[in-house]
């Protein structure tokens, strides 16, 4: 029975076994595919953080060796076998920056392709882009159609992307771009917002160096139905440079789309409104009646409850003010709400707004606006306020007084070195343009260098009271200052401060002994620099090495012939002395001229600081020549010279007068200076002038003369005809020139000029102003930075045959001396036996207007030199201006 009942017991016992079993069976595959799929997702964050390191690095400027890019590319096309969304983005994104070469792009297009055609538009947009990154034009070629299909694809994110890297193939493989017009066209009627705007953008693109054929884009797109508002902004800005080579009709017609412009200002989207108005307000040449409905637009945005449009309108508002300020006054009391703005950059521009358009009773108002929150912006903001201050002072001279307490004020605060110096700039600009600033701006300037933190603010400072000190009412109130730098200051300080009181030491004989004894306690200096200057001054002082006259030496001799005479006599060998006798010398100082002041020493600047000698300052003339012309008072109200050109021969050699002329170019005339020479010694010359005949040069309008009282004898007079131009514009045209004088001859009996004499006039060579003489070299430190900072829709391309050259360095040399623009990061230079090189060049316009080049040169085996030009400016104009002067030259 016992065993019966065991032996019936026992099959209940097995299939509760067998089910124990099967659930541990059960539980130990979840737990695997648990711990399997913990693993992978593991391995995919570990990847997603790998890629992220080296892409990180890659964004920090770090370059991969060929073998280390190598291995990477590799090791990420693997990766492909993974289906996680948010690896296979970072795969696009590491494949695009790394760039594989031409050998590694066939190994992973078969998978980015794949991707095209897949169902997902994350992978099928993002593959399209990868591709039109590392393709060259032959695999291009084979995908076409894939990329052609995928423009006017249902999937907004496949076509977009399809456009963009159809914008970044076009610089490469234009002619394969333009087959797919039609699919583009299609596109540009896509009812999707970026979709369109991308359309618009590839269109215009692809007709970017055909004038007319952009002219016909807009024409039709201003009739098409353009729904988006980033497309419309395109197309806004497409019709402003359509219509910038346009000019209001001579009975006052519209600019030819100038309608279109007005009715974006009642769209619905309020990009659209403003990109429409800063249109309008950036026209050149554009008239008040033009402006007023833009105005009218940016006035409502004023008073918006959104601060970037505030911010946009009172910005825009405050470029206009520049050129027409009394558009802007009906604006007024709208930003006058703004200065109390609780964004401080609105309040900013508002308030330098109204300093351009305000009258001269509302000045103090103003000012005690700025001062309470000046503390409160940034230093940008700062220096805007700064010199608005300045060109009202300008303005209203009267209230000089004001203005300037207002500066030394702000002056004592904290700001950095931008700030300080901008206000001592406009110090210095005030004390130069206002005589009755002068006294007050020194004394605000001796309080700023006794707590100045900034080495070259106190040497600039301590260099104008050296200069200016001496010749005002009561000079030894300012040694005081002067001394204490001696004792206070660093070396370089102390060094500028001991040549500045050697200058009171010369001018002002009864504070020369003073002056003796402070610079013999710099003798025992701790800088040899300081020593030295102390003990070459005490030496000039007592007279032992010059006189006093030597602290302040004239420069006879033309710096800039004298450093071309200094290279070449370097450049050879040779065993001879340098002769100075074969430099030309500086012409003498300016007959009746306010002070006897004549060309100032090119070692100093307007604002009188040092001038390093740079090749820009070789190039420039400017500097050498702004002095004289300030001193003038006739031109002082012109404001500050752009450029000065270099010396142009108007007469034949051994002819009885010698007359050379010099061109001055303001932001809105030109200054022709005449350096005058009587050879004939039996006659006087008296009331001698320059008229010109400007019937070829339509844009200019004659101003004034300045007349030579007397042309010397074998010396060199000065006398001035003053042009007026459009502010800013680039007027051109060629002009004949007559040199008016009355004679007297000499009696030979008593060896003087007769009392009456006679009329006469002589013909000069003619004279042509050309597009290169508004545009004046300039340094920069990194081309590259500063060439994609600039707007691309302003570049202009074109290709220039240079006829046969001995060598490519001729042609480059040629070439940069007709721009006369500043060769960039040594490209001036061209490795020896090169057959092509590409030199970069940067350039300001009159206005201050950027213009940057591109010069690509190739030479053939018979050597003929061809150059491509492409130039990107601040506006399309400049960029033609450019082009205009290769082609005149």
């Amino acid at each position: 029975m016992a065993a019966t009942a065991q032996d019936s017991q026992a099959p209940l016992r097995g299939p509760e076994k067998k089910d124990e079993d099967r659930e541990d069976e059960s539980a130990n595959r979840c737990d695997s595919r648990t711990v399997s799929r913990q693993y992978e997702q593991h391995s995919v964050w570990s990847c997603l953080q790998v890629i992220t390191k080296l892409l990180y690095l890659l964004n920090q400027g770090e370059s991969f060796t060929k073998k280390e890019a190598a291995e990477v590319f590799f090791g990420v096309t693997k990766l492909f076998q993974k289906q996680d969304i948010n690896l296979r983005r970072m795969m696009y994104l590491c494949i695009k920056d790394i760039c594989p070469g031409a050998d590694e792009v066939i190994i992973v297009t078969s998978s980015l392709m794949k991707d095209m055609n897949s169902k997902t538009d994350l992978y099928r947009s993002n593959s399209v882009r990868v591709l039109s990154k590392i393709i060259d034009g032959q695999l291009l070629a084979q995908i076409e159609r894939y990329l052609k299909q995928a423009i006017v694809d249902k999937s907004p994110v496949v076509a977009s992307a399809a456009l963009v890297s159809a914008l970044h193939l076009l610089g490469n493989n234009a002619e394969i771009v333009k087959r797919w017009i039609n699919e583009v066209q299609e596109a540009a009627q896509n009812k999707n917002n970026m979709v369109q705007f991308h359309a618009v953008a590839l269109l215009h693109a692809l007709r970017a160096s055909d004038r007319l054929a952009i002219s016909k884009l807009v024409t039709s797109l201003t009739k098409a139905n353009v729904k988006s508002p980033l497309a419309q902004c395109l197309l806004v800005r497409y019709v402003a440079q359509v219509i910038q080579d346009s000019q209001p009709g001579p009975n006052g017609e519209q600019r030819p789309f100038y309608d279109f412009l007005e009715s974006c200002l009642r769209h619905k989207a309020e990009v659209v409104i403003f990109e429409a108005a800063r249109a309008i307000c950036n026209l050149r040449d554009v008239t008040a009646r033009e402006l007023t409905p833009a105005i009218t637009v940016l006035q409502l945005f004023l008073s918006s409850s959104k601060p970037v449009l505030r911010f946009a309108a009172v910005r825009t508002l405050n470029k206009v003010a520049m050129t027409h300020p009394l558009a802007v006054t009906h604006c007024n009391i709208d930003m006058e709400s703004l200065i109390s703005d609780q964004n401080r950059s609105i309040a900013t521009l508002a308030i330098t707004t109204l300093l351009k358009t305000g009258n001269e009773s509302s000045v103090e108002k103003l000012l005690k606006q700025i001062g309470s929150f000046m503390s409160d912006i940034a230093d940008d903001f700062k220096i805007v306020v700064v010199e608005a201050i300045r060109s009202l002072c300008l303005k209203f001279p009267t209230k000089q007084r004001a203005l300037m307490n207002f500066l030394s004020g702000v002056l004592r605060e904290e700001g950095g070195f931008e700030y300080k110096k901008a206000i001592v700039q406009s110090i210095l600009v005030l004390i130069q343009e206002i005589p009755d600033a002068k006294e007050t701006g020194l004394g605000h300037l001796c309080e700023f260098i006794e707590d100045c933190e900034f080495t070259y603010l106190s040497t600039q400072v301590l260099h104008l009271l050296g200069q200016e000190g001496p010749k005002t009412k009561e000079p030894s109130k300012y040694i005081r200052y002067i001394y204490n730098r001696i004792i206070l200051e660093n070396a370089t300080v102390r060094a500028a401060a001991v040549s500045a009181l050697a200058n009171f030491g010369a001018v002002c004989e009864a504070l020369r002994p003073r002056i003796i004894v402070l610079l013999r306690r710099a003798l025992s200096d701790n800088d040899d620099e300081v020593r030295d200057r102390a003990t070459l001054h005490l030496q000039q002082l007592e007279g032992k090495a010059g006189g006093p006259e030597a602290v302040q030496p004239r420069v006879d001799v033309n710096l800039t012939a004298l450093e071309k005479a200094l290279s070449d006599y370097l450049a050879g060998p040779t065993d001879k002395p340098f002769d100075i006798s074969v430099v030309p010398k500086a012409p003498p100082p300016l007959r009746g001229a306010a002070g006897g002041l004549g060309l100032p020493s090119a070692s100093t600047t307007s604002g009188g600081g040092a001038l390093p000698a740079t090749s820009a300052a070789r190039k420039d003339p400017t500097a050498e020549y702004a002095e004289l012309l300030r001193s003038i008072p006739q031109l002082a109200p012109l404001g500050e010279v752009f450029k000065s050109c270099e010396p142009f021969r108007l007469t034949e050699e051994d002819t009885e007068y010698a007359v050379f002329c010099i061109k001055h170019v303001y932001e809105g005339h030109i200054v022709f200076q005449f350096n005058c020479t009587n050879t004939i010694a039996e006659q006087v010359l008296e009331d001698v002038s320059v008229a010109m005949d400007l019937a070829d040069a339509g844009d200019f309008e004659e101003a004034f003369t300045i007349p030579l009282e007397t042309m010397p004898l074998n010396g060199v007079g000065q006398c001035f005809t003053v042009v007026t131009r459009q502010p800013g514009a680039i007027a051109t045209g060629k002009i004949v020139n007559i040199l008016k004088f009355k004679v007297k001859e000499i009696d030979p009996g008593t060896g003087e000029a007769e009392e009456e004499g006679y009329d006469d006039e002589y013909v000069l060579e003619d004279l042509e102003v050309t597009p290169a003489d508004y545009v004046k070299p300039t340094l920069l430190g990194n081309f590259r930075k500063a060439w994609e900072e600039l707007d691309p829709s302003t570049e202009k391309e074109d290709e220039y045959g240079l006829g046969q050259r001995e060598a490519l360095q001729d042609a480059v040399e040629a070439v940069i001396g007709i721009l006369g623009m500043q060769p960039c990061e040594g490209s001036e230079a061209v490795p020896p036996n090169a057959r092509s090189h590409t030199v970069l060049l940067a350039g300001i316009f009159v206005g201050y207007q950027q213009v940057l080049v591109r010069m690509s040169f190739g030479i053939d085996a018979g050597n003929n030199v061809a150059m491509k030009l492409v130039v990107r400016a601040e506006s399309l104009e400049l960029s033609e201006a450019i082009h205009q002067i290769i082609q005149d030259a």
